[in-house]
């Protein structure tokens, strides 16, 4: 346990449109860590590029200052992801993180701020992670990165974590490291966060999610079908791996999934297309082969069947949204 007196320093990169959840996760521990403790053990500081408001997902403007002096000043440093960035920024952005990393600054992300340390190549030889839906479309972009299913991840001076109430259970192990467990749990309960969860816990989301506690050989041909969306398995093979029969199989996925396997993995790889269809900018021909689909055509017509639009919908109706997103700073 740390027995320093110093203040630690986190700045926090606000990117447009970042999770004001997580950003709320990841300073009230240590707001309450100071009362606690009747001092400034931890200080934080809400930074963005030339100072500006930044406009939370929920459309609140966040009151930042310039970047360059804080985060020179940190000993931390927090990407807080969004989905509105500007290619004019990105590289501003990437030029900021590198200078940081260069200078040996600890950096971290909350939620989709992953993406950007991942642009950037300091996630590069790291384990990271990234909010569960965001990462199949991650692990398309970077697939030499380590990107696991854990609520966060700390490897040498990169922590990253998944967002949400995920960055609570990140701080309060920072907390734990430098202020002793005790501490830690007198924070926790401050929350009603009844369990801190550590780097070991996965994330809850998605189909998996849902099967927990059901039969093994049902598992076990889900997580195999999630693996081969491309590349995919006949029916047969997959009961084969499982250790039942394909009639077997079907009576599982009937009784507890009511469709049949056949239909569970259309679902399942339509549900990876709508992914990357809406957090990566690949072309819907490409998004088609990636699931598993032999032409665009018979892809958009079973997306709108399963999804109630066509792919070219979903896409259009993603980038109206950008485009009508309002300038930095002038978000009502």
């Amino acid at each position: 346990m740390a027995t320093d007196t110093d203040t630690k320093a986190i700045a926090f990169l606000l990117v447009e449109g970042l999770s004001m959840m997580s950003l709320a996760s990841a300073i009230e521990p240590l707001r309450s860590l100071n009362r606690l403790v009747g001092r400034e053990a931890w200080r934080w500081r809400l930074v963005s590029l030339g100072g500006r408001p930044i406009a939370a997902s929920n459309g609140i403007p966040l009151p930042s200052e310039p970047a360059e002096q804080a985060v020179s000043e940190a000993d931390m440093l927090f990407v807080c992801g969004g989905l509105r960035i500007q290619s004019e920024d990105e590289r501003s952005y990437l030029a900021l993180l590198r200078k940081a990393a260069r200078a040996g600054i600890p950096i971290g992300s909350l939620s989709t701020g992953s993406y950007l340390l991942a642009r950037a190549g300091l996630l590069d030889g790291y384990r990271c992670t990234i909010h569960w839906e965001n990462r199949p479309a991650f692990q398309e972009e970077f697939p030499d990165l380590d990107c696991t299913d854990k609520i966060y991840e700390i490897d040498r001076d990169r922590l990253t974590c998944s967002g949400g109430t995920a960055a609570m259970d990140l701080m309060l192990h920072l907390i734990q490291q430098r202020h002793g467990a005790d501490l830690a749990r007198r924070v926790a309960n401050q929350f009603h966060h009844e369990r801190i969860r550590n780097e070991r816990d996965n994330q809850h989301g998605g189909r998996l999610e849902r099967l927990a506690g059901l039969p093994a050989p049902l598992r076990t041909a889900v997580t195999l079908m999630i693996e081969h969306t491309e590349d995919m398995l006949a029916i047969p093979a997959i009961a084969r791996r499982a250790g039942v029969t394909a009639r077997q199989l079907e009576r599982l996925f009937l009784r507890y999934c009511e469709m049949t396997p056949t239909r569970y993995y259309l679902a399942l790889r339509l549900d990876r297309a709508r992914e990357l269809l809406i957090y990566s900018d690949r072309p819907i021909f490409e998004i088609a082969v990636a699931t598993g689909f032999t032409s665009a055509s018979h892809f958009s017509h079973w997306f709108k069947r399963i999804h109630g639009e066509r792919p070219s919908e979903l896409r259009s109706a993603r980038q109206a949204r950008h485009d009508m997103a309002p300038p930095p700073g002038l978000h009502p």
